[in-house]
């Protein structure tokens, strides 16, 4: 059913919303009702359309919009239909970034917030680090500690290094502080961007300085004081803007691709 535009008391013209648009509305509530989650089916199309008294068609645009606010997985075959999924941390980035692509964000306003949020979070996971956790921690670490001269290589060290707070926010239980952690940590990743003028042994020596506070930070870990991690925590953000700045980090101006979602390379599994 195409959209409809319908004239309000004036003359002025507003459009209705789609009718796929509002089964898809109505599929959420259906959603939320029978308290489904991750892994659990949808009824099928032809239940749907019973269901909603629709068309097959505006079923399928319903189910396609879903997919695309990451909802729901569709595939096809005698077994085919939509199963709920996990939304991807990386399409909701996109998605926040399209709103702050319209916001004046720079690092400093970055860095503020992490300084804020990353010790809390650091701290907050201390009671809940495994030996497994202690495991990555210690190979992120010996990961960025090999430095090479190619700009390129520095930077994926870079990225790499905000692995070790990923890490951190995997064990801590507060499921909101952990997703803004690992929201700014996505961000950064994604459209972070130095001077190209900049000396390589000016990064190098922001690589080391991380590998040393991340070190000392597991150490803090590893004795379960969580007060000394949230102080760690905190140097190491201070520094670490102190390092941008000087480095010339700012935020890519742009609105992220899809294409830009496609990992780079696998992030380990914690």
């Amino acid at each position: 059913m195409s959209e409809k535009a319908d004239l309000q008391p004036g003359g002025r013209r507003v459009r209705t919303q789609k009718r796929a648009d509002m089964v898809a509305e109505d599929i959420k509530l259906l959603m939320t009702q029978k308290n489904l989650s991750v892994g659990d089916r949808l009824p099928t199309e032809r239940e749907l359309q019973d269901h909603f008294i629709v068309s097959k068609g505006t079923i399928r645009e319903a189910l396609k919009s879903l997919e695309v606010q990451g909802l729901v997985r569709i595939s096809t075959g005698p077994r085919g239909g939509a199963t709920l999924v996990e939304v991807p941390l990386n399409r909701t980035v996109q998605f926040v970034q399209n709103y702050l692509f319209f916001k004046d964000i720079d690092m400093s306003g970055i860095y503020a917030s992490r300084r804020l949020l990353e010790p809390e979070l650091a701290a907050g996971a201390v009671p809940y680090l495994t030996d497994e956790h202690f495991r990555m921690l210690a190979q992120n670490i010996e990961m960025c500690s090999s430095h090479s001269e190619g700009i390129d290589t520095i930077v994926s060290q870079r990225q790499t290094d905000l692995d070790f707070h990923d890490i951190l926010a995997s064990a801590n239980p507060n499921a909101f502080l952990r997703f803004n952690c690992e929201f700014i940590n996505a961000l950064l990743r994604k459209l972070v961007v130095y001077s190209t003028d900049t000396p390589h042994e000016e990064h190098a020596r922001f690589g080391c300085a991380n590998v040393r506070c991340h070190a000392g930070i597991l150490e803090a870990a590893r004795l379960g004081d969580a007060e000394l991690v949230r102080k760690r925590m905190r140097a190491h953000m201070d520094e670490a803007f102190e390092f941008v700045q000087h480095l010339k980090g700012r935020l890519d101006g742009r609105l992220l691709l899809d294409s830009d979602m496609a990992p780079v390379r696998e992030k380990p599994r914690w």
